[in-house]
């Protein structure tokens, strides 16, 4: 049974669009379902040169400061602290009674994302990997959204796909640790992750169900990521 939350954020440099996130995931912890449960909130500011940490303090993070330059090491050392926290402030908590939620410091979540996440878990997944969404296309050519959507419907089935993304992902915190965690990877922990789960035999949920909004950016924060496939998609529209 669940019975705290951890919601970690990696971020560089995200003074611009941190405040959005942060406001989103106050608002999925206030619903309903979720609302008793106690959550620690940590955002990573890793190797940032603006006003991320200010930002996260003022909307109620905690804040871990990195140097690491490295998203993989970013969501490890979140998911670290905020299991330590929560297991050194609540009595007779274990670690299989902690939800790690997971996103980006450039996406908001739906006010049910957390709920919804529960409900997976209370019906036995042990890990849930949703899908994201663009909603801004601005400075993109005319056809870029609609090859988006096209490699996405690819990839889909029923209720089930086989994107994995940071941005929208979450596991039971004694699954992730006997999955051995995020790797210090400058690119594709999350994927790393999800395939270390699934080769150990954990319960994975794949839902289209749950999207996450995404920035579109054109200057990504890491390569060969999210954003460098969406200049990909853009190129070879032309």
């Amino acid at each position: 049974m669940i019975r705290a939350l951890a919601v970690v954020v990696p971020a560089r440099d995200e003074e611009e669009l941190l405040a959005e996130c942060l406001e989103a995931l106050h608002r999925a912890t206030r619903h309903p379902q979720v609302r008793d449960l106690p959550c620690h909130m940590v955002v990573v500011a890793d190797a940032c040169r603006d006003a991320t940490g200010s930002i996260a303090r003022h909307h109620g993070a905690h804040l871990l400061e990195l140097t690491a330059g490295n998203v993989g090491a970013a969501r490890a050392a979140g998911s670290r602290h905020a299991l330590d926290a929560l297991l050194a402030s609540r009595r007779g908590l274990t670690p299989d009674g902690v939800w790690l939620a997971h996103t980006d410091a450039d996406s908001r979540v739906p006010a049910a994302w957390l709920a919804r996440q529960l409900a997976h878990a209370a019906c036995g997944w042990e890990a849930v990997v949703g899908t994201v969404r663009v909603t801004d296309w601005s400075g993109y050519r005319g056809h870029t959204a609609t090859a988006f959507r096209l490699h996405y419907q690819q990839e889909e089935r029923a209720d089930g796909h086989r994107h994995v993304h940071g941005a929208n992902l979450a596991v039971r915190a004694d699954v992730y640790r006997a999955a051995g965690g995020f790797q210090a990877l400058p690119v594709g922990e999350d994927r790393t992750l999800v395939a270390a789960l699934e080769a150990a035999g954990f319960r994975v949920k794949r839902t289209t169900r749950n999207a996450v909004a995404t920035s579109p950016r054109r200057d990504p924060r890491a390569l060969g990521g999210f954003g460098d496939f969406l200049r990909e998609l853009d190129a070879s529209t032309g």
